[in-house]
């Protein structure tokens, strides 16, 4: 029978499926990483006539040079993941560690945490040398890095602890749920996850990000002044203003709004304040506030609830299908918990099977993202915003010309020439 068949081939059938989809899907992305290559150094050398007298060649030239050496780190990156993800799954190596660590502890929770933790230990460390190759020769190269080793050291240290503080508990509930809470565990599971989340985005802003920076009141009382009227325009209610000293890690200059409810607060790099002029720092805050007034915040945050609903929903499925674990090269446990083997196959998995949706993302973000100028053109000023990204686009080294495939896959920003020309019209019409 048909169902017979399935069962006896399902294995070799996932198997074939996540090695094809693992195939393409990263022949994909180094494909189109050497188009974005490409489109960028052979546009190096003149910057684009919108641009011409607001961007200097120099600048355009910084921007080609760090776009490239970017995207030829990230296609490195891409070589370890693909080999440390075929490591962890058909080549059998979570299996090793599974069976590694029931010798050494025995089965149970805490074996199944040692399991997790082991994968994710090996994953960071594998990560670790590019990292501070990044931070330490491609971003310092182009004068961006202001971060010093210890620094860096202890940013890392505070991460793993405050991922440890909060994400343990979190993987233990997890783990516990999947085997004490019926056949609808992922139910609760989901309900948990949600509910961790939504305390994420209350504590981030007063608990989390002040472990690793520093945040005083906004003192510019004439900055002040015209960022509360502009508050008051668009009806958005915030806890404060406040400057972080990101120029302790990097140049680089952004703002940002954060946390829920009441607690939220709005957020601008010191780099941001220094650089961009208050009419300009308005625009870029009135960006930011269309996310909010155009309720894009609201829909992103209902929309990822409701697909780790599905997501969960699917592990929920899978779980119990021993097809799955064997397809991708664990055989599971038959006498105790295979909780563990189940999040880890399944979140590594995930990704290779759901890379085709990336350009549908990057449109739905763009999107957002030409609402949002668009509402800050009537809301501030137009002009003022496209100097305030020009003025960010040089700062930051964002190249002006990128490959459009590249783009349209890869970036949740539009690109900078049609962006600018947006907001040109914009403008002309009096928006």
């Amino acid at each position: 029978m048909l169902s017979d068949w399935f069962h006896t081939q399902a294995p070799l059938l996932l198997a074939a499926a996540f090695s094809l989809c693992l195939l393409l899907s990263f022949g994909l992305r180094q494909w189109l990483a050497l188009r974005q290559i490409r489109h960028v150094a052979r546009h190096a050398a003149e910057v684009p006539a919108q641009f011409a007298g607001r961007v200097s060649a120099e600048a355009h030239r910084k921007a080609a040079g760090y776009t490239i050496a970017r995207v030829q780190l990230g296609m490195l990156d891409r070589v370890i993941g693909a080999a440390l993800l075929l490591g962890f799954t058909l080549l059998g190596g979570i299996g090793a560690l599974h069976g590694w660590l029931l010798g050494l502890m025995g089965a149970g929770l805490w074996q199944q945490l040692a399991l997790v933790g082991a994968v994710l230990a090996i994953s960071s460390l594998t990560d670790l040398p590019l990292a501070w190759y990044r931070q330490f020769r491609l971003e310092a190269r182009f004068g961006f890095n202001r971060m010093t080793l210890g620094l860096w050291l202890a940013d890392m240290v505070k991460g793993t602890l405050v991922g440890l503080v909060l994400g343990g508990p979190l993987l233990a509930a997890l783990l516990w749920l999947m085997d004490a809470a019926g056949e609808r565990w992922w139910l609760w599971a989901w309900a948990l996850w949600s509910g961790f989340n939504l305390l994420l985005l209350v504590i981030f802003p007063t608990v989390i990000a002040p472990l690793f920076n520093k945040f005083e009141p906004l003192n510019d009382e004439a900055l002040r002044s015209r960022i509360e009227a502009l508050m008051a325009r668009c009806g958005f209610a915030s806890k404060g203003l406040f400057v972080m000293d990101g120029s302790r890690r990097s140049s680089h200059g952004n703002a940002y709004f954060t946390g829920f409810g009441k607690a939220r607060r709005i957020v601008f790099f010191d780099t941001l304040i220094e650089r961009l002029a208050p009419v300009e720092i308005e625009a870029v805050l009135a960006h930011e506030l269309g996310h909010f007034k155009l309720k894009h915040v609201t829909r992103r945050m209902l929309a990822s609830f409701a697909i780790s609903l599905g997501v969960f929903a699917l592990l929920g499925w899978l779980a119990g299908k021993v097809w799955f674990y064997v397809g991708l090269g664990v055989t599971p446990m038959l006498d105790s918990s295979n909780a563990a083997l189940a999040l880890l196959l399944f979140f590594l998995a995930m990704p290779v099977f759901g890379f085709a949706f990336g350009p549908v993302a990057s449109w739905l973000s763009r999107r957002d993202e030409f609402a949002a100028d668009a509402f800050a053109a009537r809301q501030s000023d137009a002009n003022a915003l496209v100097s305030a990204l020009v003025k960010l686009y040089e700062d930051n080294a964002s190249t002006l010309t990128p490959d459009p495939l590249y783009s349209a896959w890869h970036d949740s920003h539009p690109p900078a020439p049609l962006r600018i020309a947006r907001l040109g019209q914009l403008a002309g019409q009096g928006a």
